[in-house]
C-alpha cells in the first residue's frame, strides 16, 4: 500500500512541474497558425490542464479554474465573458438533480428502493446478483455513481457475513462486489443526470452548435436506456458465468435482507414526500417535449404555456428541487424537507470540474484552435465512420482507466466536434460514443468511484477486476459503436451521412 501511494505522489509531482514546463515549450517555440496567436496559447492552457488532470497534480477542481486566470492573462478571451460559462442551464439541471437525490439520502428511500428490489428478484445466487446489479443501476440513473456504491456496499456486506457462517463463498462474495461497482457505472449512462460526462456533452455541444437540436432528458434516455440495459444483462451473464458457478440452486437466508427491510420500519411522511417529487421529476423530464414513436406523437406538457420553449431540463429540476425547501418535515428537529445543512452536501467540486471544461470548450471555440485540429485531422475522412467510432471508443475507454472520466470527457469533446466538421460527417456520431465511453471503464480500482470503494473492501483483487473488466470493455466499444448506428438516428435524430445544416 505504501508503495502504490509512492508512485502516486511522484505521478502527482511530474504532473506538476510537466504540465508548466510543456505549456512554456508550446508557447515560446511553436506557432500552430501564423498571424493568429490566440490558437497557440490556447492549445498552452489545454495542454497544462490535461497534464494536470491526467495526473491530478493538482486537484480537479483546481485545474478547472485555470481558465479564468489565463485566458484573460494571455488575450484568449475577455474574464468578464469567462465567468458567466462556470455556471448554465446544464449545471443547475446537475444542482437540481443532486439536491433531489441528497433528499432522498438524508430520509433512507435510496435504501429502501434497493432493498425492495432486493427481495422482489428472489434470493438464489443469480437472482441476488441481478438484485444487486438492478437496483444499483436504478439508483446511478439519479444520483451519483459514488453514492449509490457507498450505500450498496454494506448491504452486500451483511449478505456475505451471512452466507460465510455456513461455507465460504469468496468467488460469489466478489461476483457481488463487482456486480455494485459495474452496475453503477452501467446505470448512470441511461440518463443525463447519471454521470458527469453526460451533462458535459450536452454543454459541449451546445457552445459548439448553438443551432443544433436540443438533447433533452427524454431524448437522451431514449438512446441510452437502451444500451444501457443491454450492458447490465451482459455483465450479470458474464458474472454469473464466473462467479456463481454450481451454486445455482442453493438459496440465501431471504431473511437477511427482510431483517434489514423491516429494520426501516413503515414508508414515513418524509420519504413519501421524497418518493412523489421524484417520481414528477421523471415524469417531468420524460414528457417535457414532444416525444415521437414512428408516425405517433406524445405530446410533451411544455406547450401548455404559451412560452413553453423557454422551459428546460435545468428548470424542471431545480423547480422539484426547491419545492422540498418549502414542504415542513414532521420527523425529529427537522423543519423542511431539505435544508441549508443537506445541501451542504452538494459536489461543488464536480461542478466546478464542469465549469472549466465548458471554458475551455468555449476557448477552443473562440480562439480558432476547434479549427485548426479539424483541418490537421481532415484526413481521417478516409477511413469508415464506423471503424472510426470503434476505435474512438476503444482508446477512450483505456484512457479513461487512468484518467478522471468527467475530465477526459472535457478534454476531447471539442476535438471530437471539430473533427466530425472536418471530415464532414455528424458530430454526433463522434461525440456520443466518446462520452458513453467514458464512463465504461471496469478494469481497475482507480478507473471510477464504484471500481474504487469495492475494492477498498479488500473483497475484490485487481486480477479479478481485470479478467471482468477487459471482457467488459471489449464489449462496450463493440455495443456502443453499434448503439449509434442502430439508435441514433430514430433515439436522436441523427443522420448517418453527411453533415448537417446545423453543424455548417
Amino acid at each position: 500500500m505504501d508503495k502504490t501511494k509512492t508512485s502516486v505522489t511522484k505521478t502527482q509531482r511530474i504532473g506538476l512541474f510537466a504540465g508548466p514546463v510543456l505549456a512554456v515549450a508550446l508557447l515560446l517555440f511553436f506557432d500552430l497558425e501564423p498571424g493568429r496567436p490566440a490558437v497557440t496559447r490556447t492549445a498552452a492552457v489545454a495542454l497544462l490542464m490535461a497534464v494536470w488532470w491526467m495526473t491530478e497534480a493538482a486537484p480537479l477542481a483546481a485545474t478547472a479554474l485555470l481558465p479564468i486566470v489565463l485566458f484573460p492573462l494571455l488575450g484568449i478571451m475577455d474574464g468578464r465573458n469567462v465567468a458567466p460559462i462556470y455556471f448554465n442551464h446544464v449545471i443547475f439541471l446537475f444542482i437540481g438533480g443532486f439536491m433531489v437525490a441528497l433528499a432522498m439520502q438524508r430520509w433512507n428511500l435510496h435504501r429502501r428502493i434497493a432493498l425492495r428490489v432486493l427481495l422482489w428478484c428472489g434470493v438464489r445466487p443469480r437472482r441476488i446478483l441481478l438484485g444487486f446489479m438492478v437496483s444499483t443501476a436504478f439508483l446511478s440513473m439519479w444520483i451519483s455513481n459514488t453514492a449509490t456504491t457507498m450505500m450498496m456496499v454494506p448491504i452486500v456486506l451483511a449478505v456475505v457475513l451471512k452466507l460465510e457462517e455456513g461455507a465460504a463463498q469468496g468467488g460469489f462474495a466478489t461476483g457481488l462486489f463487482l456486480g455494485v461497482a459495474y452496475g453503477a457505472s452501467i446505470g448512470g449512462v441511461a440518463t443525463l443526470v447519471g454521470t458527469p460526462p453526460n451533462l458535459s456533452f450536452a454543454r459541449i455541444l451546445n457552445i459548439h452548435f448553438p443551432d443544433a437540436p436540443e438533447i433533452s432528458f427524454a431524448s437522451w434516455f431514449l438512446f441510452a436506456f437502451p444500451i444501457s440495459l443491454l450492458f447490465l444483462v451482459l455483465a450479470w451473464f458474464l458474472l454469473c458465468c464466473l462467479h456463481t458457478g454450481g451454486r445455482q440452486e442453493n438459496a440465501i437466508d431471504r431473511s437477511v435482507l427482510r431483517d434489514q427491510y423491516s429494520a426501516l420500519g413503515p414508508l414515513s411522511y418524509e420519504e413519501a414526500v421524497v418518493l412523489a417529487d421524484f417520481v414528477l421529476l421523471a415524469f417531468l423530464w420524460l414528457f417535457r417535449n414532444e416525444i415521437r414513436i414512428g408516425n405517433a406523437a406524445i405530446p410533451g406538457w411544455s406547450g401548455l404555456f404559451p412560452d413553453g420553449a423557454y422551459l428546460n431540463d435545468g428548470s424542471v429540476a431545480m423547480g422539484m428541487a426547491l419545492l422540498l425547501f418549502l414542504i415542513p418535515a414532521r420527523s425529529g428537529s427537522a423543519e423542511k424537507i431539505l435544508d441549508r445543512q443537506t445541501v451542504g452536501k452538494l459536489p461543488w467540486h464536480i461542478i466546478l470540474l464542469f465549469g472549466g471544461g465548458f471554458a475551455l470548450a468555449t476557448g477552443f471555440m473562440e480562439s480558432g484552435l476547434s479549427m485548426w485540429f479539424g483541418n490537421r485531422l481532415a484526413g481521417l475522412s478516409a477511413v469508415h465512420p464506423l471503424l472510426l467510432v470503434a476505435i474512438l471508443c476503444l482508446m477512450i475507454t483505456f484512457l479513461t482507466e487512468l484518467t478522471s472520466n468527467t475530465a477526459t470527457a472535457e478534454m476531447f469533446l471539442p476535438i471530437l466536434a471539430a473533427l466530425g466538421v472536418a471530415i464532414q460527417v455528424n458530430p454526433l456520431l463522434l461525440m456520443i460514443p466518446a462520452t458513453l465511453s467514458c464512463s465504461f471503464a471496469f478494469m481497475l480500482p482507480v478507473a471510477t468511484p464504484p471500481n474504487a470503494i469495492v475494492f477498498g473492501t479488500d473483497r475484490v483483487r485487481i486480477a479479478d477486476m481485470a479478467r471482468v473488466g477487459l471482457i467488459l470493455n471489449l464489449a462496450g466499444v463493440a455495443i456502443v459503436a453499434g448503439a449509434i448506428y442502430l439508435l441514433g438516428g430514430s433515439a436522436l435524430g441523427i443522420q448517418l451521412s453527411g453533415l448537417p445544416g446545423w453543424a455548417k
